[in-house]
């Protein structure tokens, strides 16, 4: 099957999920998923634990089949792939490297399973930043070593698709400037980059757009920015929180809205500090504190999916 890999053809490097779902049992691990996942660009796959991410790039990947619908990439199903490390490179785990071999042979044995230079081994070796660790037993790496590894694997190809599952964790803080700036650099020469992570602070950094789970359904597909529109706020300090909250609530049919914080604190969305401003002075209240936040993408998270921690996968 002819993969297109022609960006003028719309497919170039293209994730699509069609209505994915996956059973285990009785518990529906996948619920008819659907999203996409452009070139040029670095989305956020996130969810809760047990939400479903590993089992979605799992059938992304071909290594489970789903019960019903469609994941393709550059318009092609991942085991119809030809040359699949030549399209798609995808680093799930930093657990499968054999102890007592070098990085450096774990690499070749990749390249020659994929049919391509052993040279690429040294050179992808280089650019994760362990080419002067290459000769050293796996056994004896860090874990944000094996994190540069798997990574280095998946890059074997130059692939036009790469898939990461937490590819930060282990790094130091080094390491993590160091991998935001690799994966930007490689979006911005037109490849596709899909991220799971749990860190919600570096994806926040990191991601232009991002697919949210919450148990194996979609909840939010959003570029970053359009994310939290209309989900900004105000704090306000006034020592009369009660007149202030009766002021706003004249406005409530405009969707603003008052949440109180604490005895003189009061959070208010549905409106801009200045609008705020105006109605407090309109209504003769004084303020002690008039503060814009922008609700962060944690916030955003929590909102939507109604908790950080759940059970494990």
């Amino acid at each position: 099957m002819k993969v297109n890999l022609d960006p003028d053809q719309g497919v170039a490097g293209r994730i699509e999920v069609d209505g994915l779902t996956k059973r285990f049992g009785d518990v529906v691990a996948v619920d008819d998923l659907s999203f996409t996942v452009e070139p040029g660009s670095i989305t956020g796959f996130l969810g809760p634990n047990g939400a479903g991410k590993t089992t979605t790039l799992r059938m992304l990947l071909g290594l489970v089949r789903p019960d019903k619908g469609r994941a393709s990439i550059c318009g092609v199903e991942y085991v119809d792939l030809p040359a699949p490390a030549t399209i798609v490179g995808a680093a799930l785990e930093a657990t499968g490297f054999h102890p007592a071999r070098s990085g450096r042979d774990h690499l070749r044995v990749y390249c020659t399973v994929n049919r391509l230079p052993k040279r690429r081994a040294d050179e992808v070796l280089d650019v994760v930043g362990l080419g002067q660790a290459k000769r050293r037993k796996v056994g004896g790496y860090s874990l944000g070593m094996r994190q540069r590894l798997a990574l280095g694997a998946a890059l074997l190809g130059d692939p036009a698709v790469l898939i990461l599952d937490e590819p930060a964790n282990g790094l130091d803080p080094d390491g993590i400037v160091w991998m935001r700036r690799f994966l930007r650099e490689y979006a911005e020469r037109g490849r596709t980059v899909l991220v799971s992570s749990h860190v919600l602070t570096e994806m926040q950094q990191l991601v232009d757009r991002v697919v949210i789970l919450n148990r194996g359904r979609l909840v939010r597909e959003a570029t970053l920015a359009g994310l939290s529109e209309g989900t900004s706020s105000v704090l306000v300090r006034s020592p009369d929180p009660t007149g202030l909250t009766a002021a706003l609530d004249q406005h409530a049919s405009n969707g603003t809205r008052a949440r109180r914080l604490g005895p003189d604190l009061l959070e208010v969305t549905g409106t801009t500090a200045a609008g705020l401003g105006h109605i407090a002075c309109a209504a003769g209240i004084e303020l002690h504190e008039l503060t814009p936040r922008r609700t962060d993408l944690e916030q955003v998270f929590l909102d939507l999916t109604g908790t950080l921690e759940t059970e494990p996968s």
